[in-house]
């Protein structure tokens, strides 16, 4: 379960932390500590859920897959941010480098068919 979930999980935190980062720039007439309190008010639940997502796709997944899936998510989440939310235009190159980012967390997450290999040792 933790193998589809995590995943999700880590995105859903990412557009959370994205809206966290770059969403107060819509409010520009907003004085800057009610920005940093309201971005904080959305950075505790999502520290929350990166966190149980961590936790949860860890059997599944090596800390080094999980660390790259975060990254990778945050990105495209800004993306996603930056576009539907701010109304930013994306250009063409932007879409695809966007695109490369997603097919390089693919390469890293799935496993090769027929693989037995477990992705963290079972002797702990």
């Amino acid at each position: 379960m933790g193998t589809v979930v995590a995943p999700i999980m880590l995105f859903c935190s990412s557009l959370i932390m994205a809206l966290a980062w770059i969403g107060h720039l819509k409010f520009e007439n907003w004085p800057f500590w009610r920005a940093v309190f309201c971005c904080w008010l959305l950075v505790l639940p999502e520290y929350l859920l990166n966190i149980s997502a961590i936790r949860l796709g860890y059997r599944s997944y090596t800390g080094a897959q999980m660390a790259s899936f975060n990254l990778c998510t945050g990105v495209v989440a800004v993306a996603i941010v930056s576009r539907f939310y701010l109304g930013e235009e994306l250009t063409q190159r932007d879409v695809l480098g966007f695109t490369l980012m997603v097919i390089a967390m693919a390469l890293i997450g799935i496993k090769p068919l027929g693989s037995t290999a477990h992705a963290v040792s079972e002797s702990r």
